[in-house]
Parts: C-alpha cells; sequence; structure tokens
C-alpha cells in the first residue's frame, strides 16, 4: 500500500513538472492569439505555402456506399498579395502527384500506375488562378487552371479568407484560407472504374501562407 501511495505521488509530480514546462514554453501571446480579416492591413508582397500546415483532400463516391476519403502529401505553392485584396490576388499550387494517400497500399500503388493518374508520366497536379469573385466578406469564388493527367480545365472553388497576423511563433505574416470545389474527374481523362468509382471529386483545402517581413 505505501508502495502504492508512493508511486502515485511520483507520478502526479512528474505530471505537475511536465505541466510547468509545456506552460514555461508556451508565450502568453500564443494563448491568445488573433487574427484580421481586414484585407487593408495585410502587407503586400509574394507569401508562400507552408506545406506544414496546408491540407489537400478529396473525396469521391464509392459504390454508392459511401465517399472514400485520400490526400496528398507533397505540395508548394506562392500567393501574390496585391492592392485591393482578393480580387487583384493571385496564387498558383503544384501537388507531386506520387504523394497521393489512400491509407490503403496496394490502392495507392494502383491510382498511381497507367490505369490512372501515371504519375510516371504525369507527376505534377497544377492550379494558376484566373480569377476572384466575391460573394461576401472575406468570402468569394476563385476561378483557375487545373492540370492533371497533362489535361488542363477551369476548376471554381469557394473560397473564405480566414485571416491575417504575424505569426506568434515564426513572426512570419501568415495568412490562412479555407476552400472546397467539385469537379468531374471524367473531364480530366481519368473514368477508371466508373461508375464502381462516382466521376466527380470533391475537394477540400486547409492552407496558410508566410512571408519573413523586411528586417525580419
Amino acid at each position: 500500500m505505501i508502495a502504492f501511495t508512493a508511486r502515485a505521488v511520483v507520478v502526479r509530480a512528474l505530471l505537475a513538472a511536465t505541466l510547468l514546462t509545456v506552460m514555461a514554453c508556451t508565450p502568453l501571446q500564443v494563448l491568445t492569439h488573433s487574427v484580421s480579416q481586414n484585407e487593408a492591413r495585410v502587407p503586400v508582397g509574394r507569401y508562400d505555402l507552408d506545406a506544414d500546415h496546408c491540407s489537400i483532400t478529396f473525396d469521391v463516391e464509392h459504390f454508392s456506399y459511401s465517399r472514400f476519403q485520400m490526400r496528398f502529401d507533397r505540395k508548394k505553392g506562392q500567393l501574390n498579395w496585391n492592392e485591393g485584396g482578393l480580387e487583384n490576388s493571385s496564387v498558383s499550387v503544384s501537388i507531386d502527384a506520387a504523394s497521393i494517400d489512400t491509407n490503403v497500399p496496394l490502392l495507392d500503388k494502383m491510382v498511381k500506375s497507367a490505369s490512372l493518374l501515371d504519375v510516371e508520366q504525369y507527376p505534377e497536379i497544377r492550379f494558376t488562378s484566373t480569377k476572384f469573385e466575391r460573394t461576401g466578406d472575406s468570402r468569394g469564388t476563385l476561378t483557375g487552371d487545373l492540370t492533371i493527367h497533362g489535361v488542363t480545365q477551369p476548376v471554381t472553388l469557394a473560397v473564405t479568407f480566414n485571416g491575417f497576423a504575424p505569426d506568434p511563433l515564426t513572426k512570419k505574416d501568415t495568412l490562412g484560407f479555407s476552400a472546397e470545389g467539385r469537379f468531374s474527374r471524367a473531364k480530366f481523362g481519368l473514368a477508371t472504374w466508373y461508375p464502381a468509382v462516382g466521376d466527380e471529386i470533391h475537394v477540400r483545402i486547409e492552407a496558410e501562407f508566410g512571408r519573413t517581413p523586411a528586417g525580419g
């Protein structure tokens, strides 16, 4: 009984020490951090995609049972923010097609093969914006050219500007966005396994772009 009590005391002491360490290493400004959706406050310039804080996931109908989800793990891009905000700015993103992750190793190989994405011949998926139309405060539709499997088609995404602020940890000026859209995979020559696998692709994007301020 005494040994059990001693162990409990040690465990509680370790937990308390860990909590104190975390609190000591967490700046107060991180806990109280906020962002602004005022586009006029965003410094003009080039912002690079933060690949560690970006997710590109998509889903497609599977035998009408569910919408099967996948993601791409490697991507890069840049946002050119200009005076006037969203309407006058542009973005381009490049995705490594071979970085697709279905969470099923055998399916990964099948999707990457010549029967579908053919990543050896078409290693890059690319999106380049062409037009932004505002639909509300900090929201709008972003149209751009999407290239998959060597085919380029226009695609429109619903975009929300989540906000801007200097990142409290990296000190970089940082912008955050959410986006989603739908398009036909057949238009890109990717009709394999239809209708067992649906034609409509639903994509969701969460992205942060950052830049080091002058003198930073």
